[in-house]
This record gives C-alpha cells, structure tokens and sequence, in this order.
C-alpha cells in the first residue's frame, strides 16, 4: 500500500497507530492537525487503511447462533414513513457462544431492506450451520436461504433478551459514528467507518496487536499508491 506514495512513511505509521487506537473514530480534520497533511490526503490515507481493514474482514463467515437486526443511522427526512423515517438502513450480525459472550460481527450499509439485499448479505456472510435469531421484519426472512432463522415477535420491554449483544452492538456503533462524524452521518462513505468499527470490535481482546495486525494487512494490500504531497 506504501508504495509510490509521496507521503512519508513516518507518517503512514503515525496514521496507522492513531488509527488503531482511537476507539472514538480518528476524522481526517483531525489527523491533518496531528501529522501536517492536506485534508484530501488525510482522508485517502484512512480510506485506504479502512478499505484494507474491511477486506480482512469479508473473509469472515459467522456460525453458530447469530443475532441479526436492521439499524438507522441519520436524521430522519421530512415526510418519509415508516420503519427507518428515510435514514440510512444498516444489518448488523452478531455471533453469540454458547456461554452467552458476543463472538464476531458483521456490519453493512444496505440501500434498501429489500429481501433481496438481506439474502445478498445471508450468503456472502453467514456459514450454513448458522442459526439466526430476529424479530419479525418481513425482509429478514431472507436469511433462511443460507441459515436457520428463528424469527420472534418482540414487545420493546423482551427486545433485550431476545437479541442482547445485537442492540448494544448498534449502540456502541452509533456512539462511534457520532465521535467521528459530530452530527449528521451521511449514507456516502458511511461503509468506510463501519469497516473500522467492526475491524476493531472484532480484535477487542487484542487491542495491543492491531497496530501490527493493520500494518501487516497493509504490506500485504495490493492497489494503486495515494499520491499525496504530505504537505
């Protein structure tokens, strides 16, 4: 990923240690106060870093028992209805052990919650062995094409104990998307910031290690070189 690129690699480091470490989401306002770089290449230096978390990740399959639900991020939009009012539509995965401890997660920004897009994400994400719990939205009957869905109609004061880990996995998400964004979110690049909450839940008991985890990813990460000035 380094190279070619104009920017020094000290500062390719520092990135990527800041990065890793800031659970609160690092914006590239911010990091081009903290290295000395242009805005535009502060933020393609943290795209190319996320894109390189998010496809470490897309090799995972979650198994097991797996609580899914759909998420809302966003202001709602004037005279939109329904689920959601118009903000932007996420699924959020979550393997759960059979002591009850949250395993790995998946996380996507969808266009829709169409069917059609739960299924896309069912086999691209889930194992065959997996068994899904949900509510009762219509569309998340697409899991069953790749998984076992259990599917329970839940009162708000039951949500918790049917899908636990689910709910504060959206909570812990939309605490970290307000960190980065400090207001509105908008569905343009919303994935990128997703890639980097899920990258680092998923390596929470290895905290220490990510710095060399990520930098590892990124010797190893082919694509074109961001050609920064680094001023």
């Amino acid at each position: 990923m380094f190279h070619g690129s104009r920017v020094a690699l000290t500062k390719w480091f520092w990135t990527l240690y800041l990065l890793s470490a800031d659970k609160g989401g690092l914006s590239a306002l911010r990091l081009t106060k903290l290295i000395g770089v242009q805005w535009r290449t502060a933020q393609g230096m943290l795209n190319s870093l996320r894109a390189a978390m998010a496809e470490r990740d897309s090799h995972y399959r979650l198994s097991e028992l797996v609580e899914v639900d759909d998420a809302y991020v966003g202001s709602n939009k004037t005279g939109k209805a329904g689920r959601g009012g118009g903000r932007t539509p996420l699924l959020v995965a979550i393997e759960k052990s059979a002591d009850g401890k949250p395993g790995f997660v998946a996380i996507e920004v969808l266009d829709s919650l169409e069917k059609r897009h739960i299924i896309d994400f069912a086999q691209r994400r889930l194992q065959p062995d997996a068994i899904c719990h949900t509510d009762a939205f219509p569309s998340l009957a697409g899991l069953a094409v790749q998984a076992t869905h259990i599917a329970k109609i839940t009162p708000p004061e039951e949500a918790d104990e049917w899908l636990p880990w689910v709910h504060i996995v959206i909570a812990n998400l939309k605490r970290f998307l307000l960190g980065t964004f400090h207001g509105a979110v908008r569905a343009h690049g919303l994935q990128a910031y997703v890639d980097e909450f899920v990258y680092r839940f998923n390596r929470r008991f290895w905290e220490a290690q990510i710095p060399n985890r990520l930098l590892a990813l990124c010797v190893g990460a082919s694509g074109p070189p961001l050609r920064g000035t680094g001023a």
